[in-house]
């Protein structure tokens, strides 16, 4: 005579029965690899892709160009000069680049001899509030914010 005898009972391969009084459940067993998915941890559903953002000037003109949430370094700075340049400046010049951070521009108001400045910082305030300081302190004047944006990560999902 022949018997067949399932060790977990009425629960899937790699979970064993557990409870009583005719409430019941199944748990994973220790250390097994079997079961489902949700018993083997967290799967990932896709990766976060960091992007570049850019500021470009002229300085004959003061035009300015900007790009943001490019996914190079290069793409971001070539949209900067095109935007810059798109305004009729010759000589357009990144300024500066950043990755998956926040930009802040200000400029010297009419009469102060300061020049234009950036900074980049973890939010938009905090940028905006490092260019304000740097911009006074290079040109003794009052200065003003022009831009703010931030260049944050893609999720793309697998």
């Amino acid at each position: 005579m022949t018997e067949d005898a399932q060790a977990e009972g009425r629960c899937p391969p790699g979970q064993y029965p557990i409870g009583g009084q005719g409430v019941g459940g199944c748990a994973p067993i220790p250390g097994s690899s079997g079961g489902d998915a949700r018993s083997s941890g967290p799967v990932a559903t896709g990766r976060w892709i960091k992007t570049w953002g850019a500021i470009a000037t002229a300085v004959s003109t003061g035009d300015m160009g900007a790009s943001v949430g490019r996914r190079s370094k290069q793409e971001a700075a070539s949209e900067a000069l095109s935007r810059c340049a798109s305004h009729g400046a010759r000589d357009c010049k990144v300024g500066t680049t950043y990755k998956n951070q926040c930009v802040a521009y200000a400029d010297p108001e009419r009469g102060s001899k300061g020049r234009v400045s950036y900074s980049v910082a973890g939010s938009k305030e905090e940028a905006a509030n490092r260019v304000l300081s740097h911009c006074a302190d290079i040109g003794g004047g009052q200065c003003k914010v022009l831009y703010t944006d931030c260049s944050e990560p893609i999720f793309e999902s697998f």
